[in-house]
């Protein structure tokens, strides 16, 4: 499996304070990220899976909408994680 619980925890130690704080903005959206940048890989050689497909533009979405949130909350939190995510907008 390409995202174990060891990576999740990984993923959440870096972006929230700790590893137990998964309902941060900034980890879900890491972990979006993570998730994005997996199933684009997997579409590169699979053109024709639409189900992938449609699960990445859901993705896509999710990530959007907490990028909204954290952009009307906090401008300076939605800059940092943009910056370092390499996220365009």
């Amino acid at each position: 499996m390409y995202l174990s619980t060891e990576k999740k925890q990984e993923i959440f130690q870096e972006y929230g304070k700790t590893k137990e704080n998964t309902g941060l903005a900034e980890s879900q959206i890491a972990l979006f990220s993570h998730r994005i940048n997996h199933l684009t890989e997997h579409l590169k050689k699979n053109r024709k899976d639409f189900g992938t497909q449609r699960s990445l533009l859901k993705l896509v979405g999710k990530r959007r909408k907490l990028l909204n949130y954290l952009m009307r909350e906090d401008i300076f939190r939605y800059r940092e994680i943009i910056s370092k995510l390499g996220i365009r907008k």
